[in-house]
This record gives C-alpha cells, structure tokens and sequence, in this order.
C-alpha cells in the first residue's frame, strides 16, 4: 500500500536528497508533484512523498518503544526494516518507520466544471473522473419566466460516465456577471413560473442524463427567505417524484444570520430538513475584491462547519474547498486592481522564478508569499498546498461530514487529488 508523507522543502535540500530521507526515486516525487514545469524547488514549498514508509531521526532520550508507539507501529517492525542487530539506537539515527494507512473511509466528492471546447472538457474530466462521485457543470441560468439557458454540456457528461461520475444540474439565478436578486425574486413569487422551470428543469435531465440538480439561488432578497424554503419543497416534490435527487448551495455563515445579500435567504436549518444534501461554499474569504487573505481559512471553515452540523445533518453537508488561489498587487485599495486567480502549480513556479522563499501561516493553515514584479509593484500571494489540503479533509472526518465540494476544475493542482485519495475513498453513486 502506497501511503503519502508531505515534506516541506528546507534550505539545501534537494529533490535526490529529499527522495533518499523516505526511500524512494526522485523520479517518483517528481512525477506526483508535477514538477516538469517549476525550475527548482522553493524553500517552504510542500511536496507530496509516495511510500510504505517515512523516515525519522533520533533524538536524545528515544527508545525503538517509544518510537514505536509515536507512529503506531510496534518494535520488531523497526528492527526488520532497518535491519538492526541491537535495540540501542544512537541520536541522529536516520530510522525507516512502516506506515499504516491513513484512510478515514469513504465521502461523497462533487466538483463543479465551468464548460469549455469539447477537448478541454474531456481533458479536464479525464484527469480526475476517477476521483469525483459528482461533476456540476456551471451552470444552467435560470430566467425570470421559468425558462433556462442551455449550455454546452455534452461532452462533460459523455466524459463523465466513463468514471461512472453522477452528473448534477446547476441551476443559478446568475445573469450579466452576477447573481441577479430580481430574477430569483420573481420565480419565488410565483408558482406558476416555478412550474414552469420545474418542468424545463425535468425534460432537461431526463434528455441528457443527469442524475440530480443542484440549486444554486444567492442573493435573494433576506425577506423571501419563507418563500425560498417553499420553493425548495416544491422543488424536491416535484424533482423526487421522477427520481432525481436534490441539493442546495449555501453561503458560509456561523449562526443563523438573516440579514445580508449572500446570507439571509439561506435558512441552513430548513434545507437541512428539505433537500437531499446541501454544499456550503467555504472558500472565498480572501477572494479577487477584497483584501490579501487565504481564500479558505482551516479556522473560519471549522466554524462554520461547527455551526452548520447544529442545525444539519452532518451527512448532509459537503464542504466547499478551492482549487485555487490569489495574487493580488499591493497596496490593496477597495477601488483599485483585483487579484488575479492563480492556481497552485503556477504560484509555487512564479515563487521559484522570483527567488521567494514560501510561509506557511499557521491559523489559516495556508502557504503565503511576496514577489516584486517587474514594474517595482509588490505583490501578495496566497494559494493551497498539499499542507493546506491535509488539514481541511481532515475535518470532513472529524465532523462525520457527507464529503467535498470543489470550485473549480481547471486549475491545475495535482497534490489536491494525491492527498484525497490518501486519506478517503470514493463514493460511486451509479452503476
């Protein structure tokens, strides 16, 4: 069994002297962690390590039990693997420690797609199909009289099942570049057009396959918050009677705030009590507008997660995580030039090509760096890591939470789908 160690690159190392600490080829290291395309290694920059071992130096008191009962192991494993003639064991020892598995289980994984050319679409699905139990192409606008915007889907959903990936329908009030209150507003006030989305809704998954819908309303108005849970149990009504199952996705929040655009409408509780399972979109705290910040914070993720399992059932929630991160130009000024979203493969080469070393901020549990770009202007990058990744799958576990969900396929982040599939197995939900 192949089990991962993540190493954080310290000053002189080296990618053959990093591969011969664990035991393994370089080649090895430098294949999981696509590493073709970054000139050298970055001080601070994570590394994902496949192998049955890990390796451990000893320090002054240790003993082979002590050791041992660190990594959950017993004694003799130690004695056979390194080959010792004697238990005394001298402080700078290099030892070779066997791993047990880390595998919490199984969860549920969905990931949005934001549609494409047919050649980038089966690229994308191709590289993670066998990761996903759902894909969400991104999305199917709804408008005000209960119509929908068609997209081009198809090659996503051919793609899909050969993963044997459940398509979920996404279905958004979004319209000229937001989410538009109007036209949600709308549809919640009658039920006549709801029928009539519904039914659009309907003769669209039966034609193509999808196997559930996810709705996606933000920023309706806090005051048709009732409104928005009647329409959701019109919607489940209708939608289960012909077989398909029914998800939301709600904004992040740690109690039951019901005032603001993104937060009011979004009773936590009651979609918990409607629907089949809710996404809660944990991500975006520092985001393009705002000021530098990690996009999705261990510490604010846990607390709306803590929050959120009060009122919900824990296997009906599947945490939001990004694939991605920001690099914003400094100083920040609220009217002034977004940040640009980077993925993580390019902000650790853009790291390498600026000489700067990587920080790994404990509270936000998030690696973080500043460059000067070539007009003098400083910068602040904050993105994810395997590190990062870790940390925050981890709390899928210990909430007993449904899974994952993540925004958005397309940049590249090879360690992500690494340390999922170290630490869970996937649900497949079709045949």
């Amino acid at each position: 069994m192949v089990i991962l160690n993540i190493h954080t690159v310290a000053p002189g190392e080296s990618l053959y002297n990093i591969a011969k600490i664990y035991g393994v080829n370089p080649d090895e290291i430098y294949e999981i962690n696509e590493l073709s395309d970054i000139p050298y290694l970055v001080i601070g920059q994570s590394l994902v390590i496949p192998t049955k071992e890990t390796a451990y130096i000893v320090r002054p008191g240790d003993s082979l039990y002590s050791i041992a009962k660190k990594f959950g192991t017993n004694e003799q494993s130690i004695v056979s693997l390194n080959g010792l003639t004697s238990t005394r064991i001298e402080p700078g020892t290099v030892l070779r420690i066997p791993e047990g598995s880390k595998n919490y289980g199984f969860v549920e994984v969905n990931a949005y797609i934001e549609p494409s050319t047919p050649k980038r679409d089966e690229v994308l699905v191709n590289e993670v199909g066998e990761h996903l139990t759902y894909i969400s192409p991104f999305s199917y606008q709804v408008k005000a009289d209960g119509s929908i915007v068609p997209i081009r889907d198809d090659t996503i959903l051919s793609e899909s099942k050969k993963y044997r990936v459940a398509p979920l329908m996404a279905i958004t009030n979004f319209a000229e570049g937001n989410f538009d209150t109007q036209i949600a507003d709308t549809i919640l006030y009658d039920e006549s057009i709801q029928d009539t989305l519904f039914a659009n809704i309907i003769s669209t998954m039966k034609q193509k396959g999808y196997y559930g819908v996810n709705i996606d309303f933000e920023r309706i108005t806090p005051e048709n918050r009732q409104l928005y849970n009647t329409f959701l149990k019109r919607a489940v009504d209708a939608f289960h009677k012909q077989g398909f199952v029914v998800s939301t996705a709600l904004a992040p929040k740690t109690s039951d705030v019901q005032t603001g655009a993104w937060h009011g409408a979004h009773d936590y509780k009651a979609h918990g009590e409607i629907v089949d399972f809710v996404i809660i979109m944990t991500y975006e705290w520092g985001w393009s507008g705002g000021p530098p910040y990690a996009v999705a914070p261990v510490d604010l993720v846990e607390d709306v997660i803590k929050y959120a399992v009060t009122v919900i059932p824990s296997k009906k929630i599947m945490m939001g995580m990004p694939l991605y991160g920001y690099d914003w130009p400094l100083p920040y000024m609220p009217d002034g030039k977004w940040a640009k979203r980077i993925s993580p493969q390019d902000a650790i080469k853009l790291a390498a090509k600026k000489g700067q070393e990587i920080e790994f901020d404990r509270q936000t549990q998030s690696p973080t760096y500043k460059y000067y770009d070539e007009n003098g202007t400083e910068h602040e990058v904050w993105f994810e890591d395997a590190r990062s990744v870790e940390e925050k799958l981890k709390l899928v576990n210990e909430y007993d939470l449904r899974g994952i969900s993540y925004w958005v396929l397309g940049v590249p982040f090879p360690q992500n789908w690494a340390v999922l599939d170290d630490m869970y197995k996937i649900v497949k939900v079709v045949p």
